[in-house]
């Protein structure tokens, strides 16, 4: 490791953090008085990247700039004040990510959102990574305990036994024009939870514009509430790997190119072979709003397969081809089960412009009638009241 540097000039002091490099990435430069390394008379210009070896603050109202993946380690907590923008430079390999054990504090307010987008003068979706949490709570594709998994993305460990893990907070906080893909089967999130606990806070978050998914949960328990993604090209909330939290208040905008408002796994890999014991994902969501681009596209809201659980409750959906489509793959994936154990189904649904209310492909036999109650009476989600003032439309 090497020592910290302090470059100093007339108008500024720059400090230069130095990480480890074993997780290969660059050493840590941050100019926290203004200036850059290259021009320290330059106010406008604060680089981050690297490996933090102590705890860093980014300033209210500040610009930073992202320039390679900035990696918040085992112990060290990275705080966020409300207002601050972290524009990145392009690139898969451009990316925030809180290991396990690492914290980020970031807690905007709606009037001062913290956001995390592309540096491009012109963005695009895709224009760089995301922003990715990496917790010690249980996933299903892996023998169970305190056994890890690695992420897409950089190949980083998550998942464990701890239900209550805590990686910090996340409030009021937008994440726009991410889903840079390292290749065609390693593509970046807007917002990655991967193993996340319940002792996490995730609250007022929105995805914008992203080249992949929106929001996508691995495994874990974390609950989060008021989450809002718009114009998502992949899914825009996925889940995977027996991810058993609660989503509260979500809204999800199709726009030109996009694939499902939900799809929901109840595992990743083959779970017959990992999970001990075997669980799926079962999550609870409650007030959701989807609109799509209208029934004329052969398109679906929500998509339910490979064995998952999932209740909901005060559903609108708008604009589709198909509302529910489970999928089911005989006794190894026992998406329709669920239903017929109770563990699956929706309470309170209101289809707009909806050709199929739900197509059973799980081989199992219900109907509408055993899946859906109170059909007409969702309303879905009150976007317009928690959205003011810090989301993008």
């Amino acid at each position: 490791m090497k020592t910290i540097k302090f470059l100093l000039s007339f108008f500024t002091i720059a400090i230069l953090l130095v990480g480890c490099a074993a997780d290969d990435t660059a050493d840590v430069i941050i100019n926290q008085g203004g200036g850059t390394p290259t021009d320290p008379t330059d106010p406008t210009n604060l680089e981050l990247g690297g490996t933090l070896n102590e705890d860093l603050t980014l300033e209210t109202d500040t610009e930073y700039n992202l320039t390679s993946a900035l990696i918040i380690p085992d112990g060290i907590t990275l705080t966020v004040n409300p207002g601050v923008i972290v524009s990145a430079t392009s690139g898969a390999d451009v990316y925030v990510a809180v290991l396990q054990g690492g914290k980020i504090m970031a807690e905007g307010t709606s009037s001062k959102p913290i956001v995390f987008t592309s540096g491009a003068s012109t963005p695009n979706a895709g224009d760089w990574g995301g922003l990715i949490l990496l917790g010690k709570a249980p996933i299903n594709s892996v023998t169970g305990g305190d056994t890890t998994s690695t992420s897409e993305i950089g190949g980083l460990p998550y998942g464990g036994s701890a239900i209550d893990d805590d990686s910090g907070v996340l409030k009021y906080v937008r994440v726009e024009y991410s889903g840079g893909a390292a290749d065609a089967s390693s593509e970046n999130n807007g917002f990655s939870f991967y193993g996340i606990g319940n002792g996490t806070t995730i609250e007022y978050i929105q995805a914008f514009e992203g080249k992949d998914d929106g929001v996508e949960f691995f495994g874990g328990t974390v609950n989060a509430s008021f989450l809002s993604v718009i114009g998502a090209q992949d899914d825009s909330v996925d889940w995977t790997e027996g991810f058993a939290g609660t989503l509260t208040d979500v809204y999800v905008e199709h726009r030109q190119a996009h694939d499902k408002g939900i799809e929901g796994d109840g595992f990743n890999t083959d779970i017959g072979n990992n999970s001990d014991p075997i669980f799926w994902s079962a999550p609870t969501i409650n007030n959701i709003t989807i609109n799509g681009n209208g029934s004329s596209n052969d398109n679906e809201a929500i998509r339910l397969r490979a064995g998952t659980r999932a209740l909901f409750t005060n559903v609108l959906l708008s604009g589709f081809a198909e509302g529910f489509d489970l999928d089911s793959d005989g006794a190894d994936s026992p998406t329709g089960q669920g239903v017929l154990d109770g563990e699956t189904g929706v309470t309170d649904i209101t289809f707009e412009d909806v050709l199929v209310n739900l197509k059973n492909d799980t081989g199992e036999t219900f109907g509408e009638a055993e899946f859906f109650s109170g059909i007409g009476d969702g309303t879905g989600t009150d976007y317009t009241t928690w959205s003011a003032g810090w989301t993008r439309n």
